[in-house]
């Protein structure tokens, strides 16, 4: 894949869209949740991941989102998110451009991580609950959240609530939402709902918009969500179909809606068969020849050759175009 078409927003727009970034509130456009490439070591591969941030950017995504579920953030260690932080930033990727996901399962490592984003100018933290008990009470959530926001100490920096109990194993109701926005409503800038519940994202949109956003991680609801005032999405498949996410939730009643809302529901059919986050890594090996992009963190397990060949023979019938896509 030699590279995407930039989105080309128009002199007005990109201004506008920096004056956003810029204001405090919900961001705005395509932030990909990044894959994370590793090495032969199994390290971080510093200089492929700033690569891969500055091809999506200069795609026309606004911004990116290291360390969230799909870049494997909870099987990195803090040194070495922070250090891919340093290195993003001093390859030339401005801060404000950049969406860290600071979800782990202690707060104490959450405040660390997210002091360190937050001192570097990033855009905003993604933050999920702690995820190791399960059952946990409303309260305790709420609780978690106050513990990490009142340490930080800062009156304003941007905080996205993240919802994902399918993986996390612990989710967000309304009435925490509610409590966070209404003790910190400088703070609290959005939530990433990646529950791949319709219904829920829809009464989340209602409940809470239009005073903060609701992104959505589950791309076939991306119209719904646009036509109800979603500004953007962090989304997994935008690490390779940023143009089609875009109009996705952006354009969703554009003149190539259904034809986009059939081919994204292609890629997810596509990916059933694998276990997903080696296959979109799988994607990435494909599309870019280059089978260093298999490499995962255990106990995930990168895609053995039957699959991969099998995945590589499914993206021949699907034809990602860099102009289009």
């Amino acid at each position: 894949m030699s590279g995407f078409a930039a989105l080309s927003p128009s002199n007005s727009e990109s201004s506008t869209m920096i004056d956003t970034i810029n204001a405090h509130n919900g961001f705005q456009g395509i932030w990909p949740a990044l894959l994370t490439p590793l090495d032969a070591h199994g390290n971080i591969d510093h200089a492929k991941f700033a690569a891969h941030a500055k091809h999506l950017l200069q795609a026309g995504c606004k911004g990116v989102t290291p360390f969230g579920t799909t870049g494997e953030g909870p099987s990195f260690t803090l040194q070495e998110r922070m250090d891919a932080l340093d290195q993003l930033i001093k390859s030339g990727i401005a801060p404000e451009r950049i969406m860290l996901s600071t979800s782990c399962a202690a707060l104490g490592d959450v405040v660390t991580l997210t002091r360190h984003a937050v001192a570097h100018g990033v855009h905003g933290c993604l933050m999920l609950p702690p995820f190791f008990f399960k059952g946990v009470s409303d309260e305790g959530v709420f609780n978690a959240y106050t513990q990490v926001i009142d340490a930080m100490a800062q009156p304003s920096w941007r905080l996205y609530l993240y919802h994902i109990p399918q993986v996390a194993g612990v989710g967000l109701s309304h009435d925490v939402i509610a409590q966070l926005i209404a003790r910190y409503p400088h703070i609290i800038a959005g939530i990433k709902d990646s529950g791949c519940e319709r219904a829920f994202s829809v009464s989340l949109a209602q409940a809470f918009m239009p005073d903060i956003t609701v992104y959505v991680g589950n791309e076939p609801d991306l119209p719904t969500m646009g036509r109800l005032g979603s500004t953007g999405a962090i989304s997994g498949l935008a690490n390779f179909l940023p143009k089609l996410v875009h109009r996705s939730v952006l354009a969703p009643d554009g003149a190539s809606h259904a034809a986009d809302a059939q081919r994204i529901q292609a890629m997810l059919d596509l990916l059933k068969p694998f276990a997903l986050l080696p296959a979109l890594k799988g994607v990435m090996s494909v599309l870019h020849n280059d089978e260093a992009w298999l490499r995962v963190r255990a106990p995930l397990v990168a895609l053995p050759p039957a699959q991969l060949a099998l995945l590589r023979q499914s993206l021949q019938g699907f034809a990602v175009n860099p102009q289009t896509d």
